[in-house]
């Protein structure tokens, strides 16, 4: 039995995908920052018949990431599926002639350092089992820069190029990287882009194992 993993686990996405892949069979190991919040995902999950169990970590604290990551290892199995979908935080949005330096230090650790240190953390096992997956969710911010949301844009671009380079270098491990560009909200009632929707998608991208970059729907013209 090998387990699934999300970073960032919430109500929404996280919560969608730990049922499928849990539903596929997989430990789900669910890392957030809130104990509470994390205990309240698992007994939704131990509802469905999910094995799961919560691990805090904060994506901006690379230590409690490889932490975190090693328990979920320790206690449920070794990662095959890595998902790196945490939401940013608010004031990672400001326009593009309002960021300076400063403004970025955030943005660039949550979205660069965090993946960084949980690829690491989770590879030395992927090549243990002779497959893995890295699935990357990210906005459309992260192939179509926008200006309100300078500090978003240029972390999710840098989260793109090194998770693009993953792909390429992982291929001949049988290891899969991949991204899942979501344009708009996520919402139950958003069609493509609700969470069972992309739960469902990322499956696929999973267990298909094609093209590096996958879009939710189609960017807006």
């Amino acid at each position: 039995m090998t387990t699934f993993a999300v970073v960032g686990a919430g109500l929404g996405l996280g919560l969608a995908a730990a049922r499928r892949f849990g539903a596929a069979g997989h430990h789900v190991a669910l890392l957030a920052r809130n104990a509470d919040h994390l205990d309240a995902l698992v007994g939704e999950l131990d509802g469905d018949g999910v094995q799961a169990r919560g691990f805090t970590a904060d994506v901006l604290d690379p230590a409690s990431l490889t932490a975190a990551l090693a328990a979920a290892t320790e206690e449920l199995g070794p990662i095959e599926v890595l998902q790196f979908s945490p939401v940013p935080r608010g004031d990672f949005m400001k326009p593009v002639l309002d960021t300076g330096a400063v403004d970025l230090d955030d943005p660039l650790a949550f979205s660069v350092k965090g993946p960084v240190t949980c690829v690491h953390a989770v590879l030395p096992g992927m090549r243990q089992l002779g497959r893995g997956t890295l699935l990357f969710v990210n906005g459309a911010s992260a192939v179509r820069p926008n200006p309100k949301v300078a500090g978003t844009s240029i972390a999710f671009a840098a989260e793109s190029a090194y998770a693009a380079m993953l792909h390429d270098a992982l291929a001949p491990e049988n290891i899969h990287a991949a991204q899942l560009i979501v344009p708009g909200a996520i919402h139950p009632a958003a069609g493509h882009s609700s969470p069972d929707a992309l739960a469902e998608r990322l499956y696929a991208i999973h267990t298909e194992r094609g093209a590096f970059r996958h879009y939710a729907e189609p960017l807006p013209a």
